[in-house]
């Protein structure tokens, strides 16, 4: 703080005597002027306070000069400058080009304007000095403002020649001491040369405070624009954010009800696998008898079949079974690629089925004759129904897991094919039905479209996430590879082996020793022909043949 102190009263010292003696010169000084000497030394330490300690690889070094380059960016009119310093072939230190800097902007009368722009970026200037130096403290307003003063003085400054880079700049004291006397004759002189030179001081700083001043202003016109601004927006981020909460809500209920219907869903389908289980047993037994006829009826059981759907399809689908059946649809769209192994092994028992059916042939003789009368009366109906059995026969296949379930009632339907005479009066009204049915079809048939495209969606951000996944998990297996590589193989020395590790001939002038890169251990240039490239090493380096079948082998089991 004291040294702060110091150089900023020894800065306004130097400036007031720099200007009350250049004014008795006629207001023209040279570089030999030592006032202004004084001026440049002094200026010198009030930059070099607080300068932060820059590291290179020559050393450490500080240097004023870093924080006037900014000067270069930010006001373009300065580059007349920097390429004068350029052009001088004596300066080749960082410490000369910011004195002859300074010097080439005091004859331009604008050091206080690059200084006052180094100042108004002092988030800029942080980068360069210590945040307890002068010129990032109030000191450093205040040394502008004096340097305005200057600007009524001609500094005829020549810089060729002038040895700049070694020039040690001491601040003489005892040059600020001396007492000036003047003549009684020439005080009212001076007098009027001071009052003169006071009102071209004041002018001056009248020009550079209206120029502040309207920057200033056009700075409050931008805040006061960026804050309407910032003001709407965050009146539009509340109303986002009360709406995306409102969208959280909602979204957290539909979760909660979905985990519940998946775990109906599970229930259900254990109970519809331990019911198949006990039919596959009774199947099998079935099959030995069922191989004999199947040849010679299965018109007829195609034609059976498409019958007994029919019915099996009618007096099941009832209301409240369609809407479990939709419902249960929609839980199990999620669990169609598992189930469509086990259709599989269905289709397999349905053709048992079919050999079960043979069997039967004897108790279906005497249904066979009910049936001839009945397709006299099913002739006339036969082209109507056709015509609904093909409507049927899309919904039939979505309701497929259902017919898997209806199959295991296939032994009680045996004893209903008796009774189709009594079924026909009321199929003829069942039908009168299905037409409701089939509206409230095609209600629920869109919203599992619509459940369907959430699914897919779904499906694809899973998707991305597993190729993130398996990309994370390759990185991670080529570094625990690197850390094997690193921590457990030692690099085997020259002179611990005296043979090949591998074919075990020894070592000789014709038969050189190779390092493997791989374990480290010592091999003949037979056993290390092989070059692979290593997670530890960027190019494809030497490994011996082991180790070549051992990362050709790790390759392929990633790449599978």
């Amino acid at each position: 703080m004291d040294e702060r102190t110091n150089l900023m009263n020894m800065m306004k010292i130097s400036i007031k005597v720099l200007i009350q003696s250049a004014l008795n010169l006629g207001r023209s000084v040279d570089s030999e002027y030592p006032p202004l000497q004084q001026f440049f030394c002094i200026m010198e330490h009030c930059l070099k306070h607080g300068l932060k300690v820059k590291k290179s690889f020559i050393g450490q070094h500080k240097s004023f000069f870093g924080p006037l380059e900014l000067v270069e960016k930010l006001c373009p009119e300065s580059s007349d400058i920097f390429e004068n310093i350029k052009n001088l072939p004596e300066i080749k230190t960082a410490v000369g080009r910011g004195r002859a800097w300074l010097h080439l902007s005091l004859m331009q009368k604008k050091l206080s304007d690059y200084l006052q722009i180094l100042i108004d970026h002092k988030d800029l200037l942080s980068d360069f000095y210590e945040p307890e130096a002068l010129m990032l403290g109030e000191e450093g307003a205040v040394i502008v403002g004096l340097l305005v003063g200057l600007n009524m003085i001609d500094a005829n400054l020549c810089l060729k020649g002038e040895d700049l880079d070694s020039q040690v700049g001491v601040i003489d004291f005892s040059f600020y001491l001396k007492d000036i006397q003047l003549n009684d004759n020439d005080s009212k002189a001076d007098e009027i040369a001071n009052v003169l030179d006071q009102k071209h001081y004041v002018e001056e700083l009248n020009r550079h405070l209206s120029c502040t001043v309207a920057d200033l202003q056009s700075k409050i016109e931008i805040l006061e624009k960026t804050n309407a601004k910032i003001t709407e927006e965050l009146v539009a981020a509340k109303d986002r954010i009360v709406s995306l909460q409102s969208e959280h809500n909602q979204l957290l209920e539909e979760s909660l009800l979905i985990k519940k219907k998946s775990e109906r869903s599970v229930e259900e389908q254990e109970k519809e696998l331990e019911l198949q289980l006990a039919i596959k047993t009774e199947m099998e037994m079935a099959m030995k008898l069922l191989e004999k006829d199947i040849h010679e009826k299965q018109d007829t059981l195609i034609i059976l079949r498409k019958q007994l759907d029919d019915v099996k399809s009618i007096n099941l689908q009832t209301c409240q079974k369609v809407k479990e059946a939709e419902t249960a649809l929609k839980k199990k769209n999620d669990t169609v690629v598992s189930l469509k192994s086990k259709l599989d092994q269905m289709e397999s028992e349905t053709k048992l089925l079919e050999e079960r059916f043979k069997n039967s042939e004897k108790a279906r003789q005497t249904a066979e004759e009910n049936c001839v009368k009945m397709k006299n009366e099913f002739d006339a109906k036969h082209d109507s129904l056709q015509q609904q059995l093909q409507k049927l026969d899309s919904r039939c296949s979505s309701l497929g897991d259902e017919l898997q379930s209806e199959k295991e009632q296939h032994g009680s339907l045996q004893a209903e094919l008796q009774k189709e005479k009594d079924l026909n009066q009321s199929l003829r009204n069942e039908l009168l039905q299905f037409s409701q049915l089939k509206k409230d079809f095609d209600k629920l048939h869109l919203e599992k479209i619509q459940v369907q495209k959430q699914c897919d969606e779904q499906e694809q951000a899973l998707q991305e996430m597993g190729l993130h996944l398996s990309q994370s998990k390759l990185k991670m297996e080529d570094i625990k590879e690197v850390n094997k590589a690193l921590k457990g193989h030692t690099w085997l020395k020259d002179d611990e082996a005296s043979g090949c590790k591998q074919c075990k001939k020894e070592f000789s002038i014709s038969r050189r020793k190779h390092h493997c890169r791989n374990c480290g251990d010592i091999f003949c240039n037979t056993c290390s022909s092989n070059e692979l490239s290593l997670p530890s090493y960027p190019k494809p380096v030497r490994v011996c043949d082991i180790c070549h079948n051992l990362l050709l082998q790790r390759c392929s089991s990633n790449c599978s």
